[in-house]
Formats: C-alpha cells, sequence, structure tokens
C-alpha cells in the first residue's frame, strides 16, 4: 500500500531499471506518453519508446529490422515520407538530447505482435512495461453501445497480457473526452474505471502540469509534430496539449476538425493508470482475438462478439 503523497504509477516502476513505454492504438499515440517516458528519464531510468504504427513500415530498409515486425526508426529513417509519427518523434528527441530511436511495430494481430514485443523486451531487458493510450477506448470491456477504435489497443493489451515475465506492465489512459466523437460513452467509461478500482486495478489518475518540465516539454514535442506534419496533426495529442495550457470548449487547431464541436476541458490532461493483466481480465472478447495473425481478423472477431450481445446503453454524465 502506498502512501498518499506518493504515486502509485512510479512506485510501481521505482525498482525497474529498463522500462518500455509503448503506444497501443497507432498514429501519435507514443506522443500521450511522453510526460511519464520524460520523468522516467528524468529520474535515471533507462527509458525506451515504441509506437504500433499507422505508418509505411514497409518501405524501411532491411537493417532498420530488428525482428519481424519490429523496426527501430531514427531521426533519418524514410526521409520520403511525409506521415511518420515515431520519426518525427525521433527527430525531437536528438534536438533535446535523448536516446533518438522510436521502435515502431506494424499493424498485425496478437501473435505477431508478441513476438516482436518479446524481441524487444529480451533485446533490451525490459523489466516494466507502460502502455499508453491517447484516448480512453482502450477501457472499454466490449458490451459498451459504442467502443471507439479498440481493434489496436486491445491488440496492445492482448499482446503484453501474457508476457508474465515482466514484473510490471501498466497501463495509461490520457485525453478524457476525446473519444466522444468516436462514439464513446463517458460515463460508461467511469463505470468501468469504478469496476477496476472495485477489482484492485485502478492505480489512480495524475496530471500534466504546464508548470512541469515534462509538461513544458510535452507542448513542444506536440507543436513540434504539429509544424511537421501539418496535413495530419494529431487531433488527440492537439487536444490534450490544449487542456494542458488551460484552453477550455471548442478549441479548433486543425482543419480536420471543421465541422465538429470539441470540448477541450481539464480532464484532458490526466493521466488515468491501471494494471494491465486486470484491465485485461475484464476484456469481455480478449480471448477471441488471442490466435490472430492479421488486424483484419481482430476486426472481424470483434464484429462477431458484438452482434452476439446486448450492449450497455451509453451513460449520460450529469450536468
Amino acid at each position: 500500500m502506498t502512501a498518499l503523497h506518493t504515486n502509485p504509477l512510479f512506485d510501481r516502476l521505482a525498482d525497474a531499471e529498463n522500462i518500455l513505454v509503448t503506444g497501443a492504438g497507432g498514429g501519435f499515440d507514443i506522443y500521450a506518453g511522453l510526460p511519464v517516458a520524460l520523468s522516467l528519464m528524468h529520474q535515471g531510468k533507462r527509458v525506451h519508446l515504441a509506437n504500433l504504427s499507422f505508418s509505411a513500415l514497409a518501405g524501411l530498409p532491411s537493417e532498420a529490422w530488428v525482428a519481424p515486425d519490429l523496426a527501430a526508426v531514427t531521426p533519418d529513417s524514410a526521409p520520403h515520407l511525409t506521415y511518420f509519427p515515431e520519426r518525427t518523434l525521433a527527430r525531437w528527441l536528438e534536438a533535446h538530447d535523448y536516446p533518438a530511436t522510436v521502435y515502431a511495430f506494424p499493424q498485425t494481430g496478437v501473435q505477431p505482435l508478441r513476438a516482436a514485443y518479446r524481441e524487444l523486451v529480451d533485446l533490451h531487458r525490459i523489466d516494466a512495461i507502460v502502455l499508453v493510450d491517447g484516448g480512453t477506448d482502450i477501457l472499454m470491456r466490449g458490451d459498451e453501445a459504442g467502443l471507439g477504435t479498440p481493434e489496436e489497443d486491445l491488440t496492445s493489451v492482448a499482446a503484453l497480457a501474457a508476457l508474465d515475465d515482466v514484473p510490471e506492465r501498466l497501463v495509461v489512459s490520457v485525453g478524457f473526452g476525446v473519444d466522444a466523437y468516436h462514439g464513446v460513452s463517458h460515463g460508461l467509461v467511469l463505470e468501468n474505471i469504478a469496476a477496476l478500482e472495485r477489482a484492485g486495478a485502478y492505480l489512480g489518475a495524475f496530471s500534466i502540469p504546464r508548470a512541469t518540465r515534462e509538461g513544458a516539454l510535452f507542448l513542444d514535442a506536440v507543436a513540434h509534430a504539429q509544424e511537421q506534419t501539418p496535413d495530419m496533426p494529431s487531433i488527440v495529442n492537439g487536444s490534450i496539449a490544449a487542456a494542458v495550457r488551460g484552453s477550455f470548449g471548442d478549441v479548433q487547431f486543425t482543419s480536420r476538425t471543421r465541422g465538429s464541436e470539441l470540448f477541450v476541458n481539464p480532464l484532458m490532461s490526466l493521466c488515468f493508470a491501471f494494471d494491465l493483466p486486470g484491465l485485461a481480465a475484464r476484456c469481455l472478447y480478449l480471448d477471441r482475438i488471442e490466435d490472430t495473425h492479421l488486424m483484419r481478423q481482430v476486426h472481424s472477431r470483434i464484429a462477431e462478439f458484438r452482434e452476439e450481445l446486448v450492449t450497455r446503453p451509453s451513460r449520460r454524465i450529469p450536468h
């Protein structure tokens, strides 16, 4: 049991020496993990970064592939690609004198993704993993009225749930409210968090204040990514960054959200932390995607599962 003045997430990582912070859902998800990763680096931990990637990894040279389905991305990787969040992050890290390799996993099913994680764990003797979701759909157990876009997130959860020899496996969800535009009921998100608390898997929440070193660096990294990828900036991290700056309401920062009303608010800057095995145990369809090798299999298995059940209706947060 930890004391109130300590943070349960970082307390769980206190004895870890080689920590992997990894994005669960593709795109710019790893950016949502930067505040935690940087804080661990500043504590003297050896931190490695990875991301389930939406980038065109197939065009990388053979020497970039550390193992099947595991690529090492550096600031010089694939200069011809305009959309490459992992390389954009590597360039920002290099400019700020941090280790500048970001590992990338292509979109696969559970089995090859787990094998790639195993290679990375063995390569760096990883003794703790923090899986980060920019958003809250990683917290959906499967019977909610809307799941958002859970395929990549829960493939990552399933892949890591079986790595029992890694002493600490944790989940961090950042960006509360942003998935409302993907059909997620955040009343049900809160209900799920309460259930995870009862199960002993919820580790509490903490904010990303802009007055901290890590908060300021996160804002700088997101701004750099928006400059480098002006046509496809991250809506999730842009919203989180706006919340960290103290913005509120319909804060428009990209043409991608034109016609949508945003609700940027202080809860978006909260990091909700969980025990990964505990979270995995509550997912109702994780066993159905266990033997998948392709992402399209994950999509079809979830769709089949959804056809068989009565979903929980959305819950309105009183106001």
